[in-house]
């Protein structure tokens, strides 16, 4: 039967203790993961700061519980009975992966739902770290991940980063674009066409490049609406797209 006493186990010594250890290792590896995803969003790269620091620390909650079985339900766990909860949660994990994948999309250099594919993978462990009883560790990664979504934007837009923008360049039949020249209008203008990102079709007769250009520095790169009112006087371009190539 359901009991004060029972209840009560939750917010014993043993198990605050056990939550304050979670709390640091969650803690810990935002940090480490905001770090190496500031590296990805200054090279203007599609995960950045927030899709780290969420995949990173989520990792961290999963790892550090299954040292402290002892203090799962309250120390009421059923492994002696035979029940083992890891087996629940690799099934959650792995499940909620699947649905992770379906909210990524693709197109062209553009990716998009990194983070709302991270965000619901986290979602998942915090809903694991309440059902195996670490209330105050779900509250703290709750919290955190809020925190991540909303404010760690602001943080990358206020650090130095170089920004990536995807650009599509239709050009007019009969006419061969150089890239020496392609290269010398994006350093002018503040950027650096990516090594490798280059991509050229031939459509009705015409040629089509596609690549990524990488902001020198944020400061200093001239926006993309005036990148594109460029385009329109560039010699031999019939049509363009632009679009910033993040999440």
């Amino acid at each position: 039967m359901l009991s004060i006493d029972m209840l009560a186990a939750y917010w014993t010594t043993q198990e605050l203790t056990a939550n304050l250890i979670v709390f640091l290792n969650i803690l810990g590896a935002l940090a480490l993961g905001l770090l190496v995803g500031y590296e990805r969003s200054y090279h203007g790269r599609a995960a950045g700061m927030r899709t780290y620091g969420l995949v990173c620390m989520a990792s961290a909650a999963l790892t550090v519980i299954a040292g402290h079985s002892e203090a799962w339900y309250g120390g009421h766990a059923l492994l002696a009975n035979g029940n083992d909860p890891t087996r629940v949660i690799q099934g959650i994990v792995t499940g909620i992966g699947f649905l992770c994948a379906g909210v990524i999309m693709r197109e062209g250099f553009n990716i998009s739902g990194l983070t709302t594919a991270a965000s619901l993978w986290t979602s998942s462990v915090i809903g694991i770290l309440v059902g195996v009883g670490f209330f105050a560790a779900a509250m703290l990664l709750a919290l955190l991940s809020a925190v991540c979504m909303v404010w760690v934007s602001h943080l990358e837009a206020w650090l130095p980063a170089r920004q990536a923008v995807a650009i599509t360049l239709q050009f007019r039949q009969g006419f061969v674009p150089v890239q020496s020249a392609l290269r010398a209008m994006a350093l002018t203008r503040g950027y650096d066409i990516a090594e490798g990102s280059i991509s050229i079709a031939f459509r009705d007769g015409a040629p089509e490049w596609r690549f990524v250009a990488v902001a020198q520095d944020r400061k200093n790169m001239v926006t993309i609406a005036e990148l594109a009112g460029d385009m329109t006087r560039y010699e031999g371009v019939q049509g363009f797209q632009l679009n910033y190539a993040r999440n």
